[in-house]
């Protein structure tokens, strides 16, 4: 199953901390990471005020790891490299989110796919439209390119 993955961090060493989540998420069983893009500086969207810029990041990976055990796999990544939860949209070490597992349409208490917040976030499409331009969102029938251009179009990027 080819995934899409974005990756941010807005703390600590923030190059080195996207490095070694990309290389932890290619050691997970049953996954192979196949490009990733390059990384993207942006001003924080939403959250606390005053926080340090991040670095983002998109990631294409094949894996035949079931939706949820791939979640807690890249829940234990976050955790390993640093990440703790303090506040909702606050400061991280790292975030990764699963954007896309194929074309599967998932919604349980814990994981919903495609990414609900996916189509929203300018620093989510712009790395993703770098490495998967024409993968197709499986609810709405439109490629990554052309998300990324109606966002650019209504000058929006929420958080």
């Amino acid at each position: 199953m080819e995934i899409l993955l974005a990756l941010g961090s807005n703390l600590g060493n923030r190059h080195e901390t996207l490095e070694s989540a990309w290389k932890a998420i290619g050691n997970l069983p049953e996954t192979k990471t196949l490009r990733i893009s390059r990384f993207y500086g942006t001003q924080p969207v939403g959250g606390p005020t005053n926080q340090p810029e991040f670095l983002n990041a998109a990631g294409v990976a094949e894996t035949t790891l079931p939706a949820q055990i791939l979640l807690e796999k890249l829940l234990d990544i976050e955790l390993r490299l640093g990440r703790v939860r303090v506040e909702h949209w606050g400061p991280r070490t790292l975030d990764v989110d699963l954007l896309l597992y194929g074309d599967q349409i998932i919604s349980t208490p814990t994981l919903t796919i495609p990414h609900p917040e996916m189509l929203r976030r300018r620093f989510v499409l712009e790395p993703a439209e770098e490495i998967a331009a024409d993968t197709i969102h499986p609810v709405t029938g439109q490629t990554i390119r052309e998300h990324l251009y109606l966002i650019k179009e209504s000058g929006s990027s929420q958080p």
